[in-house]
């Protein structure tokens, strides 16, 4: 599922909840929040508009759940999250093809030195899903082309 980048919802804030929520407690915060909102939970002297309101928040809130309910999408989700936040907070260093970056067989990892004398470090399990890389000493970012 690819997720819509502009402009993209905090879905943890829809839910109340924090990234570092378990599934348990993300579940708890949906089915609290689902309940409230549901529309077939309303009261009958609800003014129209109120009702409109009530039922796009219930849409979001299930949204929300639909992504980060799911294993995969919250991954994927997170992903992104934190490389947004990257680029909004930290200098971009440098662009680098994945194939200029020394490889550990061992590790099944690929680094690069940064000029702090770091290093940036990326999984061969990750590079799929991440393209912007944080020294492990400063805050310079990389990004990996593929």
């Amino acid at each position: 599922m690819a997720f819509e980048r502009i402009n993209q919802k905090d879905w943890y804030k829809v839910l109340g909840a924090k990234p570092s929520d378990s599934p348990a407690e993300l579940k708890r915060k949906y089915q609290k929040l689902a309940l409230l909102y549901h529309p077939d939970k309303q009261e009958a002297d609800v003014p129209a508009g109120e009702v409109e309101e009530r039922v796009q928040r219930f849409i979001e809130i299930d949204q929300a759940w639909k992504i980060l309910g799911n294993e995969e999408t919250k991954k994927e989700y997170d992903l992104q999250q934190r490389e947004d936040n990257l680029t909004k907070e930290w200098p971009l260093h440098a662009q680098i093809y994945l194939e200029d970056m020394s490889w550990n067989e061992d590790e099944q990892l690929y680094t690069f030195p940064c000029r702090c004398g770091g290093n940036y470090s990326v999984f061969k399990s990750e590079t799929k899903d991440v393209s912007l890389v944080c020294c492990d000493t400063c805050s310079l970012v990389i990004e990996i082309l593929q």
